[in-house]
């Protein structure tokens, strides 16, 4: 009889530890899912605004700052966001903010998480961990008003209504 007992508990046993592997989601235990990101710049106390892909606004205020972002943006979507970064009479700069997979993620590969790796991690976001936690920006001095500026852009950034104006150099001068 007491041999039966030892089965069933060992029976018992595996099926649970089946059943942890299963259902196990290793990102979501190991990792996270909202990340804190460190913004400094130069000059001190700049504007910051922060957009998702949308558009939508997720934090305004000034650096330095830290702020808590989200890195999934739905089911197997990471969050994508854009900092800008002002200051009067400074050049604004852009920063996007980048969200790569988690290694943790494949942690569900080894144990076994089937659930985790197809369900939980990827609903939670924490199959994403943040790749730029850290922004620190120069911002660059706007030139008086009265004195003359060179900008040279590529020709995507042209705007489409100076296209038109625009004149091709002889090869000579090329």
């Amino acid at each position: 009889m007491t041999m039966i007992k030892f089965l069933k508990s060992v029976r018992m046993l595996l099926g649970l530890l089946i059943c942890a592997m299963l259902l196990s989601s290793c990102a979501s235990i190991v990792s996270k899912s909202i990340y804190p990101i460190s913004i400094h710049s130069t000059p001190d106390q700049a504007n910051i605004l922060i957009t998702d892909g949308i558009g939508q606004t997720i934090f305004q205020g000034k650096t330095p700052a830290i702020v808590p972002l989200s890195a999934g943006a739905g089911f197997f979507r990471r969050a994508q966001y854009q900092v800008t970064i002002s200051h009067e009479g400074y050049k604004d700069r852009v920063v996007p903010v980048i969200f790569g997979i988690d290694p943790w993620y494949f942690g569900n590969i080894a144990i076994g998480g089937i659930i985790g790796m197809l369900i939980v991690d990827p609903a939670t976001g924490a199959m994403w961990a943040l790749e730029t936690p850290y922004i620190n920006e120069t911002l660059t001095k706007l030139p008086e008003s009265g004195e003359p500026q060179v900008k040279i852009l590529h020709i995507d950034d042209v705007p489409s209504h100076l296209r038109a104006s625009m004149k091709e150099l002889p090869k000579a001068q090329r």
